[in-house]
């Protein structure tokens, strides 16, 4: 579908609201079953101030990624070694200070997740995180072992997260600025 300068795929589901974002450089708008085209095209219109701005940023972190080059498979085997090497030693010593356990822990090369937490404990971290600084590796490791004990996003849970790791909102504002390049290096095909 094309508006003015615009265009977008559309998702119809079982949703009752509007709901719209950019993938790939791409807008996804998607809408409810019973919902109208115009209503749709009203909708993307009056964010097109929004969606104009985020393909941009878009756009730019596609070009940092591909300035900084798509990764090799190799390079992806090394970077989930060093993983297995250092993410199980900084959820060692962080679990204690939040006075949690955990299953097992994963490392996958992940094109749109940082880390999960499963309700049985198993904990699962993107490889790519080597590529960013300690810190950030470090909020992701908190932000998921505080899943075991709030598994929501809950005021709960952020003040357990701020609690053990007071820098949280610094590192993770960095891998929202960051993140999508270092994803985009991850070569198409790699879920």
């Amino acid at each position: 579908m094309m508006m003015e300068r615009i265009s977008y795929q559309l998702i119809r589901s079982r949703r009752r609201t509007l709901g719209m974002e950019i993938r790939d450089g791409r807008l996804i708008v998607r809408a409810p079953l019973r919902c109208s085209g115009g209503e749709i095209e009203r909708f993307v219109r009056a964010h097109s101030s929004w969606i104009l701005r985020q393909m941009a940023r878009s756009d730019l972190q596609t070009a940092r990624a591909e300035q900084a080059g798509r990764l090799e498979e190799t390079q992806i085997r090394e970077l989930k070694q060093q993983a297995m090497q250092v993410i199980p030693k900084r959820v060692q010593y962080y679990a204690p200070l939040i006075g949690v356990d955990y299953g097992r822990i994963t490392i996958r090369c992940q094109k749109t997740r940082w880390g999960s937490c499963s309700s049985k404990g198993n904990l699962s971290f993107n490889c790519l995180l080597m590529l960013a600084p300690l810190q950030v590796l470090d909020s992701v490791v908190v932000h998921e072992l505080c899943h075991r004990k709030q598994m929501n996003h809950s005021q709960a849970f952020y003040r357990e997260v701020y609690r053990v790791f007071p820098e949280y909102n610094k590192w993770h504002r960095w891998l929202k600025t960051n993140g999508a390049v270092l994803l985009k290096r991850v070569p198409d095909g790699r879920s």
